[in-house]
């Protein structure tokens, strides 16, 4: 299944309307509409928004990532979920390799709280407008509610494990 596809399952389960994700993402409802229709690349941002909306883990959208290359991915990022399928826990591990140069996108915020713990590689966060690099063996734990974003400004690719609570 495509992200488009799976996006559109879970919004539909969810009862929710491209309206209604679009009022709690920020996110145009052509652009979600077109996301679903498979007619553009989502950005990690969004993915990231509107997977917050919809109460899910943003790995549900690549579920098949371990049977393709990474070099075969056409997004800069993607996501390994680690609960072992747990669904009921507070918060949840994810693996997420970055490709090199991945865009910077804005900060935005959403509940609870991240742990990272950057694996491999230079991950560039920021936090409320403060630029800060995170280098192999470095983490940082931070309450989602401010505002953050992060991504690779570096030309290697940068792995890092992210624990969020829900």
């Amino acid at each position: 299944m495509t992200i488009g596809e799976i996006l559109r399952k879970i919004r539909k389960t969810k009862k929710m309307t491209l309206k209604s994700l679009s009022e709690k993402t920020g996110v145009s409802i052509s652009f979600l509409s077109q996301v679903e229709r498979d007619k553009c690349n989502v950005t990690l941002e969004s993915l990231r928004k509107i997977s917050d909306a919809l109460h899910v883990n943003p790995s549900i959208f690549f579920s098949d990532s371990k049977n393709e290359s990474f070099g075969e991915k056409i997004f800069p990022f993607y996501y390994d979920d680690l609960s072992n399928n747990i669904t009921q826990a507070s918060f949840h591990p994810i693996l997420v390799t970055l490709k090199p140069k991945e865009n910077v996108g804005s900060e935005f915020t959403h509940y609870g709280h991240e742990f990272i713990y950057v694996i491999k590689g230079t991950l560039t966060i920021s936090l409320e407008g403060k630029i800060r690099e995170l280098h192999e063996k470095d983490s940082m734990m931070l309450e989602s509610t401010r505002n953050h974003y992060w991504w690779n400004n570096s030309d290697e690719e940068v792995q890092f494990l992210l624990v969020s609570t829900l």
